[in-house]
């Protein structure tokens, strides 16, 4: 087993962002340093999420590994809370940091390596975003942008009506561009747009006379008006 760890080591602690696996893995047995590697390269797929947690428990383990602790197995609730408490970084990262061990713990109870997750019962530290970081426009600067628009061709039409859906719907992108005609529709003397959101969810919305306006006459201009199941805003071609 230690043969063929140390022929993986390089190329999969390469692939995880780690330049080491930690002394304390090492500590523990060829099992646990297994588990450890499988859990960077075939738990987490996503490379910033697999660098940024990587970071995080190499900090801990760091830390561990100072304070005396010689097995994965002596860790309980006490001294993660001990790490939480100390940790020189903010909130959030102290948040990210706590996330990246109980996941990891929680890999190594699947794989009993460790009886119980000793981060479980740990609380991060509270974090509270009172001010979203989206910026928002003013209503003078949404009229002026989308008085700015081109409107003689239908690409301008279409533009000037998917920032104006942004403007008075506050929707995301990803749902904006994923609208079909058919989520552009009329309920009793308003007219509504279906949003289709993460999860599957959907949220409607009225629409603002202004929002109707610029759709009809995109909707009008590009001649799709009857192909409900098509999609409501298209490319050039």
């Amino acid at each position: 087993m230690d043969r063929e760890l140390a022929q993986i080591r390089g190329r999969d602690l390469a692939r995880a962002g780690l330049p080491a696996l930690p002394k304390l893995i090492v500590q523990s047995g060829d099992r646990a340093s297994w588990r450890f590697l499988e859990f960077f390269t075939a738990n987490i797929r996503n490379k910033n999420t697999r660098a940024a947690y990587a970071h995080a428990v190499g900090q801990f383990f760091d830390w561990a590994d100072k304070r005396g602790i010689r097995d994965i197995r002596e860790f309980n609730p006490v001294l993660i809370a001990g790490y939480v408490e100390n940790h020189p970084g903010a909130a959030p990262t102290v948040k990210q940091h706590l996330a990246a061990i109980r996941m990891l713990f929680d890999w190594l109870v699947i794989g009993q390596i460790v009886p119980m997750n000793p981060a479980n019962s740990v609380r991060g530290p509270r974090h509270v975003v009172k001010r979203g970081k989206t910026p928002v426009l003013r209503a003078e600067e949404a009229r002026l942008l989308l008085d700015s628009i081109n409107t003689e061709s239908v690409i301008g039409l279409r533009d000037r009506a998917i920032i104006a859906t942004m403007v008075f719907s506050f929707a995301r992108i990803s749902a904006v561009v994923g609208l079909k005609l058919e989520d552009y529709y009329q309920n009793g003397k308003r007219w509504w747009i279906r949003l289709h959101e993460k999860g599957g969810k959907r949220h409607e919305v009225p629409s603002h006379h202004a929002l109707e306006a610029y759709l009809d006459a995109y909707i009008s201009a590009a001649g799709i008006g009857e192909e409900k199941k098509g999609p409501l805003f298209r490319t050039a071609n």
